[in-house]
């Protein structure tokens, strides 16, 4: 693998002093205009050994992107999202929200700390499939074990890169969310039509009850470990307060969250009734992130839910479980023109009028109009002013949209762990 960074591109403008440059204010040689400037991404990323493309991805109004393909061959179908972030592509991969979905990486760098055994969110791989602009970078990171092409082929992720994943993302904006397939093979042979007919055909995630595929199928308790530092991942010992976690797809790092201050987490199926969650005599109760449609998740959650609120025992929801809260207590939900998917939303919390720069990975939402007057909104998107979080006036529950757990970060909103546990005291007073 070759490693396709600025450098390249830089030299060639040091070198070409005579070459319809001149110098700048600042003395520096600028080319006097863009007519030659590279616009096919296919070419700009050409790797050494595969001059011509091996791969494509056909979407579902039939336009195609050629490019070369990584990870493992075959062929993967899902809807397309984009993500913003900078860092944390190995997180985002394992993350068990973005079952049957395909992520269209804006970042043009990624693989450049290769993969590793402890930065996972799930215990497999949910993800349909992967696009990148440029050819991954080669691993550079004391903890990676493998570089990020190896991962791919050992998760049975299938992968394409070397389109222009900016035109690809434009669109998403425009016209929203997109059925895709990811084909590759040794060698370019596809059947564009074959695989036009495959993409037509898959469901909507509006039609889809994922979390009941990502869910555990039996109840554990979390014996992990507490947050990174730099000894690494330490074992929390001393264990204050009972947690019970309801499991949509919950992300590791809520869990390493949870032990970091003082948590026993017990992790439960989705489907568990409220009467085996209260046997466990809980402090709190957790509703975690997960994919798909909270409508559909929602026909056997917010039973449950409900009766979890009718105990008064502490709730703290997180994306999906931040909308089964508030279909729980009488809202309604809505598919977004484009989902929320990066670590650099800005978000406003309406109680002390900061703003925290936020992950999210979302692509349903809150009806503002629909919440009870019982329901009071506490964080405000600053991109469009959708719904971020909410509490109840009257119950100890409260939840947020986006995710304060974050791994590698940001960690503006970390606090809401400690707030949930606050919550917890302030109930054991009030009971």
């Amino acid at each position: 693998m070759h490693f396709y960074g600025l450098n390249k591109y830089k030299t060639s403008e040091r070198t070409s002093e005579n070459n319809g440059t001149k110098k700048n204010r600042q003395g520096v040689c600028v080319k006097e205009d863009n007519h030659n400037k590279e616009t096919n991404l296919e070419n700009k990323y050409k790797i050494k050994n595969s001059i011509n493309p091996n791969a494509i991805l056909i979407l579902e109004d039939g336009e195609e992107f050629h490019g070369f393909g990584i990870g493992a061959y075959g062929i993967s179908s899902g809807e397309i999202c984009f993500n913003t972030s900078i860092t944390g592509y190995q997180e985002i991969l394992t993350d068990p929200s973005y079952s049957g979905q395909i992520i269209n990486f804006t970042f043009p760098h990624i693989g450049n700390v290769g993969a590793n055994n402890e930065d996972l969110e799930g215990d497999k791989t949910w993800v349909k499939g992967a696009i990148f602009s440029a050819e991954v970078s080669h691993s550079s990171n004391y903890r990676a074990l493998e570089n990020l092409d190896q991962w791919l082929k050992k998760n049975n992720i299938t992968a394409i890169y070397g389109i222009d994943t900016r035109k690809l993302t434009l669109k998403i904006r425009k016209l929203g969310p997109k059925k895709a397939t990811i084909a590759f093979k040794e060698e370019y042979k596809h059947n564009v039509k074959e695989l036009l007919e495959i993409t037509k055909k898959l469901p909507s995630l509006e039609n889809l009850d994922l979390t009941r595929e990502v869910t555990c199928k039996k109840s554990y308790q979390w014996i992990g470990n507490k947050l990174w530092n730099a000894k690494g991942y330490e074992v929390q010992k001393n264990n204050k307060y009972n947690i019970v976690a309801i499991d949509y797809g919950i992300k590791t790092n809520i869990l390493r969250n949870f032990s970091e201050l003082g948590c026993k987490v017990t992790v439960v199926p989705s489907i568990t009734t409220a009467k085996n969650i209260l046997d466990l005599k809980p402090d709190g109760v957790f509703l975690s992130n997960g994919p798909g449609d909270p409508d559909l998740t929602g026909k056997y959650a917010i039973k449950i839910i409900q009766e979890i609120i009718s105990s008064n025992t502490p709730v703290f929801g997180i994306c999906l479980g931040h909308q089964l809260l508030a279909l729980s207590l009488g809202a309604k939900t809505k598919r977004m023109h484009q989902g929320h998917r990066g670590a650099n939303h800005p978000v406003k919390n309406l109680t002390n009028n900061k703003v925290e720069i936020t992950s999210q990975n979302h692509g349903f939402e809150v009806i503002k109009d629909s919440l009870p007057k019982d329901v009071e909104v506490t964080h405000v998107s600053l991109f469009d002013a959708s719904i971020e979080g909410i509490k109840s006036k009257i119950k100890p529950v409260f939840s947020v949209q986006y995710h304060p757990e974050a791994s590698p970060g940001p960690h503006d909103s970390n606090y809401l762990f400690k707030d949930f546990i606050n919550l917890i005291e302030k109930n054991k007073i009030n009971a």
